[in-house]
């Protein structure tokens, strides 16, 4: 064997004997228990990136781990293939998104085999490819039939960049999540999905997700919002009523003002007659478009001239403002303000010179007037309130509720921040929605023996807008229902849509439906997914409404998706800056006497170490690490250096001690001789390591498994040859072979082991080795610790006491002097009264 490994040609013999055998080909009529481990599928934007490695590694370990364990497993691979990038480079490279998109994908599927990864390759599917986007359609029409799809014209994100309209979730900081264009606010005709109906459940499912992260159950909860309060009407001084809703009921005495949203009906009304109100509107639509952006945007508000009356006292009369920061999809698009107690209204109110008054007190302070300028949101009691003075918050609340119910002016009720999904997108790239519109029929399903509807190649994309809009032939159809002439929806498909459902796919795949119920149902739920925390709100909670769905339609028999979540940490890199601020990336960087400098001989500035990013340029490139390391030290890296949830910052000493390492275990390998003997501390070392590295990869506690192997090697090392220490190196190959999987095969063959190490059995332990042979003593004197004895387990108290008396610390402090009494607790201490 050679001296040194050659991760080269190892590499892509093992890679090529897996590929020919089918190695990692998951069978559904297996009688094994079945595992399904998935990864977040990429997006195939031309070529993978360290944070793809690194998840990618994660997932496969445990992929690969849970085959020995004698499992079915399947972890397949695919892409999430349509989007805005790919309509981007048509318009900047002239290339159709089709040809762009599925060179990118061989690229990467390329990158991906060279990793060495345990993937199903025979179920690898790409969401922009007709068999997979038709199935995505008849099950569009499944829910259009069962009521769960309808359409309406609604106010929309509006992309001005992307020229598409955007959901709320996409909309970061009042910018499109992908072009950074100032979003704006647009009526348009849209196709919804009717998550809402599922809101309850999906708030109710969380509870049952105790293999997720907590705080993405929690970001998902405050996403879909559920608020109990109080709705009511406002009679108004010109006779109209207005309609508001409230989660404070207990501070209505405490209201300077009401506010309603830009696109309330109230709104327009006045705006009809009145040109600043419509101004004022106007400005509202091109600001911020989320309840995010509105948190933080100045407060402002245009004075209708119109007055509510108080609904306890028809004398008080409260202003009657249009707010930007109040959403008209949020509870009825009305508020009443109660500065004292709620931040945003008094910003507001500070504004515009607005009655500020006290109604709950910390205890301290229970004047009406209110100083300062910060709200208190917290418990207290019920002051200046009238009929509900020295109520605690809760009682309140109930109290006003019972009034408002009584005298028929208001209920009880329950209001959710969730709003149904808008999925139609003014694009090309995306799957058509199956339905054709009728000017006698209406909007017709595309019956199912004409699915898929196909995307036309003969697009051009030299204008802005939607190509299927354009497009001279494509939408013209007749009607399926009278003949006539109409059009097809030239709306496609949100991408969220594609990855609502991959998962299913992936386990069942028949040309003539979506997926068959029994073998779906067989490898479903995910048993553990893996992919990034910003993920929590789009595609995780559109998976489980997808999910739970197809369940109510009878389709498949689970409800959620991912039984296990995992959220890993980002791959991080220091950044670099040119003296005139450009960004460099590492390969632009050199170290001339201890300096940082460009090929040039410009200073260069360090930066923050950060995610990854193109736009900083402090990417690495796996491609060239991969030539000069192998696989296996790039995924050792991977794996070693932080915990998995944690960022993991890229260096090239990390990876150097990764390749360190893979040497390591190989020369181990090579100095396996045929000695006799036995080692009872290696043996039991190596029950020990079997066990604990077990332990850490079924936890993902990736980082804590690579510090046991460790360990390990290093015992190995120390060991003298012997039976058992060869007995310590097959082991040693077999727990490596999921992190490290080509070395493991290349030492397998090399031990002369048979088959694969791929198919090896995980190695058994014993489980009375696990048990210390020796123990900590504590010896104290007079309570206090003084010293430590090691000991063998179950040693005797006589001896115990001779060792602690005869310890030097003790000696030194009882200075000659006999102790008054000694007590033993055995296995744990020894305490001498003085």
């Amino acid at each position: 064997m050679a001296e040194r490994f050659n991760p080269k040609a190892a590499d892509a013999r093992w890679q090529r004997v897996w590929a020919e055998q089918g190695t990692f080909h998951a069978s559904d009529t297996s009688p094994k228990p079945k595992s399904y481990v998935l990864e977040m599928f990429p997006y195939p934007s031309g070529r993978i990136h360290m944070g793809h490695v690194r998840n990618y590694t994660m997932g496969d370990v445990l992929a690969r781990y849970r085959r020995m364990k004698g499992m079915e497993v399947l972890h397949p691979m695919g892409w999430d293939a349509f989007g805005m990038p790919a309509e981007n480079a048509a318009m900047e490279k002239g290339v159709h998104p089709g040809t762009w998109t599925r060179a990118n994908i061989a690229t990467m599927r390329d990158q991906l085999k060279s990793l060495g990864f345990a993937l199903d390759w025979s179920r690898e599917l790409a969401t922009c490819e007709p068999d997979y986007y038709g199935q995505e359609q008849a099950l569009f029409l499944d829910l259009f039939a069962a009521g769960l799809v309808y359409r309406k014209e609604s106010a929309v994100n509006w992309d001005p960049v992307d020229m598409t309209v955007l959901a709320n979730e996409q909309v970061i900081d009042g910018r499109g999540w992908r072009s950074g264009a100032l979003v704006e606010k647009r009526k348009l005709s849209q196709w919804f999905l009717k998550i809402t109906d599922f809101a309850e459940e999906l708030l109710d499912g969380l509870k049952r997700l105790d293999q997720w992260p907590e705080k993405v159950r929690l970001m998902q909860e405050n996403w879909i919002g559920k608020s109990q309060g109080l709705q009511f009407r406002f009679r108004l001084s010109d006779g109209d009523e207005v309609e508001v809703f409230t989660t404070r009921p207990d501070t209505i005495f405490g209201s300077s003002f009401v506010a309603v949203a830009a696109d309330h009906p109230l709104a327009a009304k006045v705006a009809e007659t009145n040109p600043a109100a419509a101004a004022f509107i106007a400005e509202c639509r091109a600001g911020g478009t989320t309840a995010a952006e509105l948190e933080t945007a100045e407060k402002r508000g245009f004075d209708t001239g119109l007055t509510a009356a108080h609904p306890f006292d028809p004398d008080w009369q409260l202003p009657v403002f249009i707010a930007n920061f109040v959403l008209m999809d949020y509870g009825t698009g009305g508020v009443f303000g109660v500065p004292a107690h709620d931040q945003r209204d008094l910003d507001f109110a500070r504004k515009y010179g607005l009655t500020v008054t006290r109604v709950v007190t910390d205890g301290e302070h229970s004047d009406p007037a209110f100083e300062g300028d910060e709200a208190y949101s917290g418990p207290g009691k019920l002051v200046n309130s009238r009929f509900l003075d020295g109520m605690e918050v809760e009682a309140a609340k109930r109290a006003v509720i019972a009034r408002a119910e009584a005298e028929g002016w208001g209920k009880g009720t329950t209001v959710w921040r969730l709003r149904d999904w808008g999925v139609s997108r003014q694009r090309y790239w995306g799957t058509p929605i199956p339905i054709i519109h009728c000017d006698a029929c209406g909007a017709v399903p595309v019956p199912k023996d004409q699915l898929p509807v196909v995307l036309p190649e003969d697009v051009s994309f030299d204008v802005p807008g939607n190509p299927l809009d354009r497009h001279p032939s494509w939408k013209h159809v007749d009607c399926p229902s009278c003949g006539g002439k109409a059009q097809r929806e030239t709306d496609t498909l949100d991408t969220f849509v594609d990855s609502s459902w991959y998962f299913i796919r992936f386990a069942s795949q028949p040309d003539d439906k979506p997926f068959d119920r029994a073998v779906a149902d067989a490898w479903l739920p995910v048993g553990q997914y893996i992919g990034g925390v910003e993920h929590a709100i789009l595609h995780l909670l559109y998976a489980r409404f997808w999910t739970r769905a197809l369940n109510r339609l009878g389709k498949i028999d689970v409800k959620e998706p991912f039984t296990g979540l995992f959220t890993q940490g980002m791959v991080t890199h220091e950044t670099y800056q040119a003296p005139d601020g450009r960004w460099l990336s590492p390969d632009e960087v050199e170290t001339r006497g201890g300096k940082l400098v460009t090929a040039d001989g410009e200073p260069v500035t360090l930066g923050r170490v950060e995610k990854m990013s193109k736009s900083k340029k402090n990417v690495v490139d796996p491609a060239p690490i991969l030539d000069s390391y192998g696989a296996d030290a790039v995924r050792w890296f991977m794996l070693s250096d932080s915990p998995p949830e944690r960022d993991l910052a890229w260096s090239e000493a990390g990876i150097e001690g990764a390749w360190r390492f893979v040497n390591r275990v190989w020369r181990l390998v090579q100095s396996v001789d045929a000695a006799e003997g036995a080692d009872a501390a290696l043996t039991a070392r190596r029950h020990k390591t079997v066990a604990g590295v077990a332990a850490d990869i079924e936890s993902l506690s990736f980082n804590k498994a690579v510090a046991k192997l460790y360990e390990f090697v290093g015992a190995i090392e120390k060991a003298q040859p012997s039976a058992d220490r060869t007995e310590a190196i097959r082991t040693l190959v077999r727990l490596v072979a999921p992190m490290i999987p080509h070395l493991a095969e290349e030492a397998w063959a090399a031990l002369g082991q048979q088959g694969l190490v791929a198919n090896a059995p995980w190695p058994e332990f014993d489980a009375k080795a696990l048990v210390a042979d020796e123990v900590t003593i504590a010896v104290q004197i007079n309570g206090k610790l003084r010293d430590t004895l090691t000991v063998a387990r179950g040693e005797p108290r006589e001896s115990l006491e001779a060792k602690a008396l005869a310890a030097p610390n003790v000696v030194r402090q009882l200075n000659g002097a006999a102790p008054k009494k000694v007590i033993v607790v055995p296995d744990r201490l020894v305490n001498l009264v003085a």
